[in-house]
């Protein structure tokens, strides 16, 4: 349903030389900064985005994308062709633990929610299936839908620094191909540049945690390995090997990049050895021990070495220059969490850029940006380095005293002894513990944002989380939280998601055919980018009673959503008056926007002055805890 491309949802800032050469600036095109491009473009904001390099990434690098940031891309237009891209959701997820590719399986473990226990969550949850889709696929992608749609793209572009005043940033950039130097005048400038960033640094920032913790060599190769995998399809494959047992998982790993012939080898070394040797003839021969395969034909495309980082900022912004994705929160992929935050910093950050281009907001609605993803950012960072503690119960069956400790190993965790029972007992509660990161449907999609740009509902109380918060995600209409999906059905009998429903640049107003009152207040308010929705309407049909389930709200209440499909506001009573609608829902505006409410003579928001950032009032994205092990 997302296969045209959408047209701009508002008309481009008119050119009243003002001195500006473009909107905004941003620095970086990997999945941040080509979801704030092309995000930007969409919604009519004039864009210049700009990248060091010559193309796209130069290697698979991220590539599980979560449903969240399957639902961006379904935002913009772009998940039909994201998905034909990319190896798809049911091919993903048969993960093995083994001896080798060729060799004894130990355990296998359903990920991706893609197992009989845990796929329906899955698809309750969300209209968008998984995905994996490696960056340099994901990339050009992005880029191609912001150039269309109206952005500038400037390859071979170096950002140097920039100045920025009351009214706008000036940024000075050097074209890489021929050494000039120039300047662009921008309202906002966007650092999305990566973990080594210079605009984090250049601001100053506060990081907290430590990097290269940890050090793993990475080789990508070709070789033909569908016999070991096409019956058993994972896009993780994870080896119990004395030659590449080394550090917090301690295990060798296979990536298939395009299955089932372009792979990624991994493992750990120790960084106080320096680094390893990484000589073609040394690197084959690891890899045919880990396929399990000593003839195995392989082909050697790329060497690299990446470390273990632990680091996030605890503010994303100063002035009009904001940052977002790994020069913000910096982690191992373990989790498949970095791309898919970095995405959804950018979703979060240009809608609110937008309105405030476009005058529709005061300059607190920015504000809340740092207050809404400096927890997010944490909690991942957290998340992920914990997944790879979290490999220690998946090898206490080893014999370290042993010369082979995985074959000593073995005999011991098969052998009809107390000693076996007991270790095949802990072997499988260390395969459990992994859930919490190979099926944590709630870390991806529980986050809860607390900021100006939300209004608490003071009746829903405190939240509390019956199932275990990381596993399982709880789909709520409390303000903060996500709208939940539900299918409704459109006016030629084709089911559409809620999600297609709202968004797409515009605040929308979510009630039911009982709140007439809320759809005459929204056409009397006559914005811009105030749309309604009344489910039960022809077009949102709710034939199912879906939706009927989880709005938690009456008929003749009302949600207001916001652009990145958070739920700013809810009335959780009946209301059938035009007049009272209208003064809640403009109030509920002003609050969220930071707009002078018209019915105030003072031309303050409502409420009084809006609250200065602090993170102690957005402590949590999603309750985050390890269980305890028996």
């Amino acid at each position: 349903m997302n296969a045209e491309l959408p047209a701009p949802l508002f008309e481009p800032f008119p050119g009243d030389g003002s001195g500006f050469d473009t909107d905004v600036v941003v620095v970086g095109l990997g999945p941040a900064g080509g979801v704030a491009a092309a995000a930007l473009a969409t919604y009519g904001v004039r864009v210049h985005a700009v990248t060091a390099f010559p193309w796209v990434a130069n290697g698979p690098r991220a590539h599980i994308t979560n449903q969240r940031a399957v639902e961006v891309l379904r935002d913009l237009g772009l998940e039909d062709e994201a998905r034909a891209r990319a190896t798809p959701w049911d091919r993903m997820g048969d993960t093995l633990f083994t001896t080798s590719l060729a060799g004894e399986e130990i355990i296998r473990m359903q990920t991706w929610g893609t197992g009989d226990l845990r796929h329906g969550d899955y698809v309750q949850g969300s209209p968008s299936p998984m995905l994996d889709l490696p960056q340099p696929l994901l990339e050009p992608l992005l880029i191609d839908a912001a150039a269309t749609r109206g952005a500038i793209v400037s390859f071979n572009t170096e950002y140097l620094d920039h100045v920025q005043d009351e009214d706008g940033v000036t940024v000075r950039l050097r074209d890489g191909r021929t050494g000039r130097e120039f300047t662009q005048r921008a309202r906002y400038l966007l650092g999305f540049d990566g973990a080594r960033s210079r605009i984090v640094e250049q601001l100053g920032l506060p990081l907290e945690g430590e990097l290269a913790r940890a050090g793993t060599a990475y080789i990508r190769f070709r070789a033909d390995l569908s016999r070991y995998t096409a019956h058993r399809p994972s896009i993780l494959y994870w080896v119990f090997n004395s030659k590449a047992g080394f550090g917090e998982i301690g295990m060798g790993l296979l990536r298939a990049i395009r299955p089932w012939e372009e792979w990624i080898a991994g493992w750990g070394f120790d960084m106080a050895a320096g680094e390893p040797d990484l000589a073609d003839e040394k690197v084959t021969e690891q890899i045919r021990t880990l396929v399990g395969d000593p003839g195995i034909e392989i082909e050697i495309l790329t060497k690299s070495l990446w470390y273990v980082n632990q680091q996030h900022a605890t503010r994303y912004s100063r002035g009009r220059v904001f940052c977002g994705g790994d020069a913000v929160h910096r982690h191992p992929p373990s989790s498949g969490l970095g791309s898919n935050t970095s995405m959804q910093d950018a979703f979060n950050l240009a809608w609110k850029i937008a309105y405030a281009v476009k005058g529709y907001a005061g300059p607190g609605l920015l504000e809340t940006y740092s207050a809404e993803r400096v927890p997010v950012g944490a909690q991942v960072v957290a998340r992920a380095n914990q997944s790879r503690k979290d490999y220690a119960g998946l090898r206490e069956w080893f014999d370290h005293d042993a010369d082979d400790p995985v074959a000593a190993g073995l005999a011991r965790l098969k052998a009809d002894t107390p000693e076996g029972r007991a270790l095949r007992e802990r072997l499988y509660e260390g395969l459990e513990l992994k859930n919490t990161e190979f099926n944590a449907h709630g870390v991806e999609l529980n986050q809860r944002y607390a900021s100006d740009a939300v209004i608490p509902d003071p009746a829903a109380g405190e939240e509390e989380w019956p199932r275990h918060p990381e596993l399982y995600l709880q789909a709520t209409t409390r303000p903060g939280a996500k709208i939940p999906h539900a299918w409704l059905v459109d006016g030629g009998g084709h089911r559409v998601s809620t999600l297609d429903v709202t968004g797409k640049g515009m605040m929308t107003v979510l009630t039911g055919l009982s709140g007439t009152a809320w759809k005459r207040a929204a056409e009397k308010l006559d914005l811009p980018f105030l749309r309604t929705v009344v489910v039960g309407e022809p077009g949102t049909a709710d034939p199912y009673g879906y939706w009927r389930r989880v709005r938690e709200v009456p008929e003749a209440g009302a949600l207001l959503v916001r652009p990145d499909g958070y739920i700013a506001w809810r009335h959780d009573a009946e209301v059938r008056d035009d007049d009272a609608a209208m003064a809640l829902l403009e109030q509920a505006l002003c609050t969220v926007l930071d707009r002078p409410n018209r019915r105030r003579a003072d031309g303050a928001p409502p409420g009084g002055a809006r609250q200065q950032y602090s993170t102690r009032a957005v402590d949590i994205a999603v309750p985050m805890h390890t269980p305890d092990r028996p």
